[in-house]
């Protein structure tokens, strides 16, 4: 009687520590998929000081939109959390997608051999970011999921482990299609 108590305490506890190491891991492997996306976020911005003057000569009446994100990029130095930059990335978004909607208005700058390569590189750096998003959620989800399913919960709640947040764009400006009107019809 006593050995097949033994074994079922020693069972739990092995369960226990399983159950607490598997979070630990969820929770790292969401710390790093936030860091690809900080990662690939910041690649951005060390563009965009190149975008701007490379576009700053074309877009003399678009300088409110340049001002925009050279003021996001200083933010987003001082930003130091993760909902921060979720939020400037987002607004950061809309300019940027203004910025190449407005170049299409300019043959000059599309044919320029700079514009075109740092138009390259950042639209390849928005794939990253797309799917560096999406690791992070798929982290989050599946992170969220553990802590709350039973009896991992009870592991969870018992060394306080909290429920992460996902990357969403809350911002309708940044959801809509950019539109750029000069008043040609």
């Amino acid at each position: 009687m006593w050995i097949a108590l033994i074994v079922i305490i020693v069972l739990i506890v092995l369960w226990a520590i399983l159950a607490y190491n598997g979070l630990v891991t969820k929770r790292m492997k969401v710390k790093n998929s936030w860091s690809q996306i900080d990662v690939q976020l910041q690649r951005r911005f060390d563009l965009i000081p190149n975008l701007v003057n490379c576009v700053k000569g074309y877009m003399e009446y678009e300088k409110d939109v340049l001002e925009k994100v050279t003021e996001l990029r200083t933010s987003w130095a001082k930003a130091s959390s993760i909902s921060e930059k979720v939020e400037l990335d987002n607004q950061l978004s809309g300019a940027l997608k203004t910025i190449m909607a407005v170049s299409e208005n300019y043959p000059d700058l599309k044919a320029n051999q700079s514009f075109s390569e740092l138009q390259e590189e950042l639209r390849n750096t928005e794939n990253k970011i797309s799917y560096s998003r999406q690791f992070y959620n798929d982290s989050v989800t599946i992170y969220n999921t553990a802590l709350m399913v039973f009896p991992t919960s009870i592991i969870a709640s018992l060394f306080h482990f909290t429920e992460e947040k996902m990357f969403v764009v809350t911002d309708e400006q940044t959801r809509a299609n950019v539109k750029v009107d000069f008043g040609n019809n």
